[in-house]
């Protein structure tokens, strides 16, 4: 459940002039059954409330599960969109990244203050940059037993950027850091001499899994972002040959009008999907991975919904331990050219599309589901888990029993 009004004790939104006009910040609060007292034990920051972009919305969808199925706020500063901000900011923040001084970073947000206590402080960030925000929120160290942050783009090779390292000074903080790219953690944990995990993606199995295996797919091939300009090709030129329906980007732009919307959305299309289109993390750009392969979220996605994936693996521990088992992906080439013939070969194989599509399902549920990262994030921090994760992966469970009858 969430509310703008119930929480105002928890935060005081002024700032070091106590101009409240302009320094406000918006928040949520979700609270679940667990603590007796009704009192939350988790303090989720979400930057939900400064980007809208697209490519967010998973790390949105995972602080809302927290809220299902554990007790937690949710704080999301807001853009502090002022004149002598806008003027300030890039001043600060250039000082900041020559003098490595962390404490100047600006993230342009407004700043916030924790009043009340927690168990666990959770920050949930996209890319390096948002760390900054953190300067932004007042009396989170103190008031928080402990502190995790959960960043999910960091490359190695950005480790080496003056940026980048000024930025994750700030990670020191925090008792615990995990990262979705297994490759980064050890990197990380190096770095700035703080324990790093890796723990990958996972979707909302309730929301993005259909009823039935053998739910209706009216759409031929969908793909979604980035792409092989080749494998496109072939696709546009199979789709009109075939008739088929071929759904992929026609429009730039990343803004989300509404998160909850888009992900419904996506997750219905990909249940009547048949094929759906999954590659390699940032495949398309070595020069900003420097060759680091990586699980990327597009996989849990295309698996929960069902649907056959084709596209390009990574070549990592993550993907071998979290889709191992058979055709969880049909291995195609960056510049595939006649994927529409593999596509009709599969077409000839119902019964290992129905397997395919039921593994997918199956295990999804029972291991790609968010309860189980936020089962592992608890384990580390020695905090119980709640009845109600325990219902929810008892739930899990009976619907891939009931997909594998």
């Amino acid at each position: 459940m969430l509310s703008t009004t119930s929480n105002k004790s928890l935060f005081d939104m002024s700032s070091n002039n106590h101009n409240h006009n302009h320094l406000t910040s918006s928040y949520f609060d979700s609270t679940s059954e667990y603590n007796s007292n009704g009192k939350a034990r988790i303090l989720i920051a979400s930057m939900r409330g400064f980007h809208a972009e697209a490519y967010r919305s998973a790390e949105f969808e995972f602080e809302d599960a927290i809220c299902e199925f554990d007790s937690a706020d949710v704080l999301a500063p807001v853009l502090n969109s002022n004149f002598t901000n806008k003027v300030y900011k890039p001043l600060a923040n250039h000082l900041a990244v020559k003098t490595a001084r962390k404490e100047w970073l600006q993230s342009g947000c407004m700043t916030s203050r924790v009043e009340q206590e927690y168990d666990l402080f959770f920050f949930v960030c996209q890319h390096y940059w948002d760390i900054t925000c953190i300067n932004s929120i007042k009396g989170w160290r103190e008031k928080c037993h402990k502190a995790v942050l959960w960043i999910d783009e960091i490359w190695v090779k950005e480790l080496s950027n003056p940026k980048t390292r000024v930025c994750l000074e700030l990670l020191k903080e925090f008792d615990y850091i995990f990262t979705t790219q297994k490759a980064s953690a050890k990197a990380i944990s190096d770095l700035i001499n703080r324990p790093c995990y890796s723990i990958p993606y996972a979707v909302d199995a309730l929301q993005f899994c259909p009823v039935t295996t053998e739910v209706q797919r009216s759409i031929d091939i969908y793909s979604i972002g980035r792409r092989s300009p080749i494998v496109h090709q072939s696709l546009l030129e199979f789709s009109k040959q075939q008739n088929l329906l071929y759904l992929h980007d026609t429009l730039k732009g990343l803004q989300m009008n509404n998160y909850k919307e888009h992900r419904k959305l996506y997750s219905d299309l990909i249940k009547r999907s048949r094929y759906f289109i999954a590659n390699k993390a940032k495949f398309d750009t070595p020069e900003q991975t420097g060759g680091q392969e990586e699980l990327g979220s597009r996989f849990f996605e295309g698996a929960a919904g069902g649907a056959v994936m084709i596209g390009i693996p990574p070549n990592c521990e993550a993907f071998s331990e979290y889709f191992d088992w058979e055709d969880a992906v049909i291995p195609i080439a960056y510049d595939t050219n006649n994927l529409g013939d593999i596509i009709c070969e599969l077409n000839t194989q119902p019964e290992r599309l129905h397997k395919i599509r039921q593994n997918n399902i199956v295990n999804t549920l029972l291991r790609n589901d968010w309860v189980y990262r936020w089962e592992k994030i608890l384990e580390k921090v020695e905090l119980d888990v709640t009845p109600k994760m325990i219902s929810r992966k008892a739930y899990l469970y009976d619907l891939a029993q009931l997909h594998k009858s």
